[in-house]
């Protein structure tokens, strides 16, 4: 049902945007982790028809919930937190998108339950973060082979798993890959409502910046970095609210941003997405059953409700939207909905604004989706 889903929704939508689309096949990869399984698709450059690639699905580990590519496009990594695995997956990616996994996995012990992946832009280290044991391991990535090493404690620095002390809900990389961001769950007094860990990073090595920096606001769920890795943007689902955080030279985040919090019109504020051009934020609004939009100011970094829009600024979507994604041409954001029909609803976009087109339940939201470039 998958399969069928994910064509149907490319073959469609790449008919009113082939234009300027790249005239080399795109793979892309998404995580079942319903399924413990890693779906596999080539994008035809002209019509943006999936073909589910020979082999695919892929067994993976329990749980499998997260998959990150390597930028040379060569290696597929996924995260699997689940009973007896708490390891790391390696596939190798054939010329013609096909997987094969290389044994054996790599196990982040003594740290559990890996469920997030953010590899530094330049693909030498893969971070992971870890829900079971409130911590960050990182490995060094071999560029020839794609093997994982875990970075190892030298004298007077630590190595990995770096502690963050809460549990972690999302983290982003700067487009530097000098600073993580990390968001947290509420746990210690002063951080009841959940907070920010910043790292700085060196060679693979977290150093952390300062305290943890309240979002003034409740359960930080969801992050984006704009393209120029000047602004952090933070969903606070409980509040609900957007947090605007300029990011300093030092990597500190200062709350000086005119304006934030804003007050989300809509209910719980779940995922953020910005377009690859920084210009608009996607919001998802799981109480509200929508996906709100803004444009950025170029200026101050404020999200502006987006004054073009037909429908207050927001779009309906699906029950329960939690999963946002572009692809690799900006023409269409695909919504992953988790309610009672599961499935992905896939827009058009024209100037920030979103055109529904089609909408699929699929049985199984694809908790995670990567894309070759």
């Amino acid at each position: 049902m998958l399969q069928k889903a994910l064509v149907l929704v490319f073959v469609v939508t790449s008919i009113a945007g082939s234009i300027g689309c790249s005239t080399s096949n795109h793979y892309v990869y998404a995580a079942l982790p319903a399924a413990n399984e890693v779906a596999a698709y080539r994008e035809d450059p002209y019509s943006g028809t999936l073909t589910q690639l020979s082999g695919s699905p892929y067994t993976v580990g329990d749980g499998a919930i997260s998959v990150v590519l390597h930028p040379s496009g060569k290696f597929l990594y996924v995260a699997n937190p689940g009973q007896g695995e708490n390891d790391i997956s390696l596939f190798n990616i054939q010329t013609n998108g096909t997987l094969i996994e290389v044994p054996p996995r790599t196990s982040v012990a003594p740290a559990s339950l890996p469920e997030l992946l953010v590899m530094d832009p330049a693909g030498a280290f893969l971070y992971v973060a870890n829900a079971g044991s409130n911590n960050i391991s990182v490995f060094s990535i071999d560029s020839a082979s794609g093997a994982l090493t875990q970075v190892p404690t030298s004298p007077g620095s630590p190595g990995s798993p770096f502690p963050i002390g809460l549990t972690p809900l999302t983290m982003q990389i700067t487009p530097s890959g000098k600073f993580l961001y990390v968001s947290l769950a509420g746990g210690a007094a002063q951080t009841s409502n959940g907070a920010i860990a910043g790292f700085s990073v060196n060679a693979g090595k977290l150093s952390r910046i300062g305290p943890l920096t309240s979002t003034d606001g409740v359960n930080p769920y969801g992050l984006a970095i704009d393209p120029s890795g000047k602004y952090l943007y933070v969903a606070n689902t409980g509040s609900p609210s957007i947090s605007i955080f300029a990011i300093s030279a030092s990597g500190v985040l200062e709350d000086n941003v005119p304006g934030s919090p804003l007050a989300d019109t809509y209910s719980d504020p779940f995922a953020l997405l910005l377009d690859s051009k920084g210009q608009y934020l996607y919001v998802a609004n799981q109480g509200s059953n929508n996906v709100a939009v803004y444009s950025i100011s170029s200026t101050t970094g404020l999200p502006v409700a987006l004054t073009t829009s037909t429908s207050t600024f927001a779009f309906n979507a699906e029950s329960n939207p939690s999963f946002l994604a572009e692809d690799p041409n900006g023409n269409y954001l695909f919504v992953g909905n988790r309610g009672g029909s599961a499935g992905i609803q896939a827009f058009g976009v024209s100037n920030g604004n979103l055109n529904p087109l089609f909408t699929y339940g699929v049985g199984n939201t694809p908790s995670s989706i990567a894309v070759t470039q």
